[in-house]
Parts: C-alpha cells; sequence; structure tokens
C-alpha cells in the first residue's frame, strides 16, 4: 500500500490496492548490483509475461531490472483487491501470472484455476521467513491464525488441486514477495499527544477528522479492532465473526458514522494520502507507502504502534493452471530472480517486508538494514525511493524491527464463512 511519483498502467482502469512510489535503485544509497547468476536470458528471443495483481509488488524499476537481467518483459495490470479475485476466477488465461493477497486464495483456489507452484524449483526456498512455511517468526514464535494467516492457505495436497494442505507440502499456491503489519496513521503535529489504541479512531475529540478504510475484507479487521478496543464486543474469532457479530460490529460503525465521526470512507491510495497530507483527517486506517507519500510532501505523519497490536497482511506470486512450456519457465525465473534479494531491498525501503530477509540483506548498506530491520537509529539520513528524506540521524522506525512489528500482529486480512453476509452489511454501513 508525490511529485515524483508513478502510477503503475491499470489497463482495466482500476486502481491498484497498493498504489506505489516511484523508486529508483540510483538513489538507493549502497544497494548492490543484482548477483543473480540468470539460467538464461531472454535476449535475442524476449518473453513476455503478463502480469495481474493488486500491483504490491508491480514497481516499474523491478520491471526493467528484470529485463535487464533475464531479457523478461512483464506486462503489468493492477487491479483492486475485488477484481483481482474476478479475474482470477473468470479470466484465467487473461495473465500468465498472478500477484494476489493470501485472502484471496480462500476464493480463487476453489476455483482450480490456480497451478501449484513446485517447491523444488525454487532455489531459495529455504530462504523464505517460517512465517509462510510454517507458521512462525524466525525466532520460532508462533504467529497468530487469526483471520486468513498465510500459513492456512499457503499450501495444496497437489499441483492440481483446489484443497488447501494442512501440513507443507511440495506445492505452494504463492511464493511469498511482501508483507507487512497495518495501523493507524496519524497526523502528530495535529494531534499533540500519544495514541496508542485503536479505540482512538472513534474518539468524539476526532469528530470529522477520522477515516475508515473502505474495503470489507480489510475494514471489516480494522473496525473489529476498534470495537474490541473500545469495550463493545469480545469476538469469539474476529477472523470468522458469527452473523450476531458482524450485525454489532456493523451497528457500531453506523452509529459511529451518524454521529459524523468519518470524514471519508476511503477506498484508493490517492483518497488516504489526499486526506491526511491536507490535514482533513488526523487519525484513518492507512498503508506503509501511503505514509510515506505523505512525508515525501514534508508532512508530518506516522504509522503509529498501538497496544492492541497490527492487522497483517501478505501477497505473493502464483501461476494459472493454463501457462506452461516456455512461458512456466520464465516465470519460474522471474520468481527465483524476485528471491535473490535486490527486490526484496527494494521493498524494504518502501516500508514492507520481504519474504527472503537474509538475501535482501546484502542488498543494503547497513545503515538502511539496522533502520528498516532491527529497529537502530539511522545514522544518516533514510531517504525515500525517489530521494526524499524519510528520516534524520537518530530516528528510529515507527514500530520498530521487523520482530518487535511482526510479532505483535493480532490478526490477518480475512475470508469469513459468512462473508457474503458481512459485504452485504458493511454496503449498509457505507449507504447510512
Amino acid at each position: 500500500m508525490t511529485t515524483t511519483r508513478y502510477r503503475v498502467i491499470d489497463r482495466t482502469g482500476g486502481i491498484s490496492r497498493r498504489e506505489l512510489l516511484k523508486g529508483s535503485a540510483a538513489v538507493a544509497a549502497g544497494a548492490a548490483a543484482s548477483t543473480f547468476p540468470a539460467p538464461f536470458v531472454h535476449a535475442a528471443d524476449p518473453i513476455v509475461l503478463r502480469y495481474a495483481g493488486t500491483g504490491v509488488n508491480a514497481f516499474n524499476e523491478i520491471s526493467t531490472k528484470v529485463k535487464e537481467d533475464l531479457g523478461i518483459e512483464l506486462q503489468f495490470t493492477t487491479l483492486t483487491s475485488d477484481d483481482v479475485v474476478k479475474r482470477a476466477v473468470t479470466q484465467p488465461t487473461s495473465f500468465d501470472m498472478l500477484d494476489s493477497e493470501y485472502w484471496m486464495l480462500m476464493k480463487i483456489v476453489p476455483s482450480g484455476n490456480l497451478k501449484g507452484m513446485d517447491t523444488k524449483r525454487i532455489k531459495d526456498y529455504d530462504k523464505i521467513v517460517p512465517i509462510f512455511t510454517k507458521g512462525e517468526l524466525p525466532d520460532g514464535s508462533k504467529t497468530t491464525r487469526v483471520g486468513i494467516a498465510p500459513i492456512k492457505v499457503s499450501f495444496l495436497e497437489g499441483q492440481e488441486s483446489t484443497k488447501f494442505a494442512s501440513e507443507p507440502t511440495q506445492f505452494m499456491t504463492l511464493i511469498p514477495t511482501v508483507y507487512n503489519a497495518d495501523t493507524l496513521g496519524i497526523r502528530p503535529d495535529l494531534i499533540k499527544r500519544p495514541i496508542e489504541s485503536w479505540a482512538e479512531l472513534v474518539n468524539p475529540e476526532f469528530k470529522g477528522k477520522a477515516s475508515i478504510l473502505n474495503i470489507p475484507a480489510i475494514g471489516i479487521m480494522d473496525a473489529g479492532l476498534v470495537a474490541e478496543a473500545t469495550g463493545l464486543i469480545q469476538y469469539g474469532d474476529m477472523g470468522n465473526m458469527t452473523k450476531e457479530e458482524i450485525d454489532k460490529t456493523i451497528a457500531f460503525l453506523i452509529e459511529t458514522k451518524k454521529s459524523g465521526q468519518f470524514r471519508a470512507l476511503w477506498k484508493e491510495f490517492n483518497e488516504s494520502v489526499n486526506l491526511m497530507a491536507s490535514g482533513e483527517t488526523v487519525i484513518q486506517s492507512m498503508w506503509s507507502p501511503a505514509v510515506t507519500k505523505v512525508r515525501q510532501q514534508g508532512v508530518p505523519c506516522v504509522y503509529q504502534p498501538l497496544k492492541e497490536g497490527y492487522r497483517a497482511w501478505a501477497a505473493g506470486l502464483g501461476i494459472p493452471t493454463h501457462v506452461s512450456g516456455r512461458t512456466e519457465d520464465a516465470a519460474y525465473e522471474f520468481i527465483n530472480w524476485y528471491l535473490t534479494g535486490w527486490a526484496g531491498a527494494f521493498l524494504n525501503r518502501q516500508g514492507y517486508y520481504t519474504a527472503a530477509i537474509e538475501t535482501a540483506k546484502p542488498h543494503m548498506t547497513e545503515d538502511e538494514w539496522g533502520y528498516w530491520m532491527e529497529g537502530k537509529a539511522c545514522k544518516e539520513p533514510i531517504k525515500s525511493p525517489t530521494g526524499e528524506v524519510l528520516a534524520q540521524p537518530g530516528e528510529i522506525r515507527d514500530g520498530g524491527s521487523f520482530w518487535d512489528r511482526m510479532g505483535k500482529v493480532s490478526c490477518w486480512n480475512t475470508v469469513m464463512d459468512e462473508d457474503r453476509y458481512m459485504v452485504r452489511k458493511w454496503n449498509e454501513f457505507v449507504a447510512a
């Protein structure tokens, strides 16, 4: 999830779930050149991969680099989260590679349109963080399973199976690429006091100055965190609410909306950025690159750690069942290249986390690694991919280290058993 920003081409007219910031390897100080030994460079006979997804990984810089290293051309089509699901289920032959979030797999995999990724063809499979392979952090501590934790949907029973495996198998639904811990963004210059709880989103102090995300599968989890933090509801399983819990949550949202609490219900990246940068909102559901973009405009913005924890998401790359032969080989080449570190370092500098932490480290300076991953105060200015300063010497990342942030995830984006009912009720909230 600035004057020099670009939009990834959306040939459908939709907006990416996480519109992307224009990055540049040239300004990523200390970034090493790619050391990936390409098995074959498709220079004389270029190959094109039609790439469809939310846009989380669809950076033009990555496209340029992979073409330089492998001779593979990526043709991006970026879509909203809901439209990714629709495209994967109803038009699977319209793309060669799928960039999907893990919660979407609950709707995509049953269609039979996604083949299992053969882990024996993944060179750095053993470098993938165990969040995806074991449901653990690197230190061995378990990650929460509230919502659609990646481990619930990471593996298939067989390459052509439409059933998720309860234990790791040779075949993964997606090869993970990126993930993050989401929270509330705030304007510290306008609030001027500590913000420590999700409950602050509905604090009357911020009446008309708060906003919430209007994507049902994600927004309902933010709403759940808020409702539980206020003491209104204690969910049995927030990631899989009962109809009664959904009713109570939506009633709470409608009452809050009618009171004038929300300035907006935002759905697109730019809406979020503009609301915060303008000061129309001072507290809202937010995505990491949106916080970065606000800061790039010279406006104070903090991705606020909260005592109840973070809502997490994850994404990865998969191959539809119709893909075979040279195209399939190229898809695996690209994914293997992705895990070698250059792309991972690029993602880390966006405020995301790469799936292969170990390989990204050599492509970052010691200071960058300390700031983004270890929670250390930076010694030099930390810059965005476009060169704007995000942190001054002595500052630490919002929320601290990788382990501090990912170790405090309380839930993941989800698809509930009562998903259709939840979406219908959510739309009642939007219309209220």
